[in-house]
């Protein structure tokens, strides 16, 4: 028998007790550490994620999680990140496009990839949208030309250069701010206007929580 305390998203303090679980010894033993490792690992991400959304309060901008996952566990840190406030995206290679630098080197250019897309996609009827990188204003510019995408990611970009980013861009499309964004310099991003900030680091530096389970024999 599983008796619930908390919630998802719920907040924890130190010796509160999140679940209450009745079951025989065996049971007991042989589940107890893969499911303490599944819920350590999960809140410890929910909560790093917490810690980011909550810096966002007052802002438009939106923390997304992205791809960079543990083996086998993306369904359940993708949660985690939702749980903790941050928002899904993209959970493989078949819900949306995004044309990285290795992809617009490979094609020729941002014009070309986009192009070869767009045509890929069209020929297969698949209704997905593109997100295409960018490393440069010059690089904005292109894809302005270009169009056809759903939204453009500013990578490595300084604060200034996003705010002169986004006035090129004029709210044409979704704007997301990518590379060596940490909890100090969040809020600059943020007070930049772009739409989302994407940092790694919510899944891949979170830490484990301390859980345990303590046995009460009957």
């Amino acid at each position: 028998m599983f008796t619930p305390f908390k919630k998802d998203g719920d907040d924890m303090k130190y010796g509160e007790t999140a679940f209450e679980v009745s079951a025989t010894v065996h049971a007991l033993l042989s589940g107890e550490r893969l499911a303490l490792n599944c819920m350590q690992r999960m809140s410890g991400i929910a909560t790093l994620t917490r810690t980011y959304t909550d810096k966002l309060k007052g802002y438009h901008t939106r923390i997304p999680d992205t791809r960079k996952t543990t083996p086998n566990f993306r369904m359940l840190e993708k949660e985690a990140v939702r749980i903790g406030g941050g928002v899904n995206h993209r959970m493989g290679l078949y819900d949306m496009v995004m044309l990285k630098d290795n992809h617009i080197d490979f094609a020729g250019g941002i014009t070309a990839a986009v192009e070869r897309t767009v045509a890929y996609l069209k020929a297969n009827n698949l209704p997905l949208q593109i997100e295409v990188e960018t490393r440069t204003l010059a690089d904005v510019e292109e894809v302005l030309k270009v169009g056809q995408v759903q939204r453009i990611m500013l990578d490595n970009y300084p604060p200034a250069r996003i705010t002169e980013a986004l006035a090129l861009i004029q709210g044409r499309y979704e704007t997301e701010a990518s590379g060596g964004i940490t909890l100090a310099n969040l809020e600059d991003y943020a007070k930049t206007g772009v739409d989302f900030i994407s940092v790694g680091a919510i899944i891949h530096h979170a830490v484990s929580l301390d859980l345990s389970l303590k046995a009460v024999t009957q």
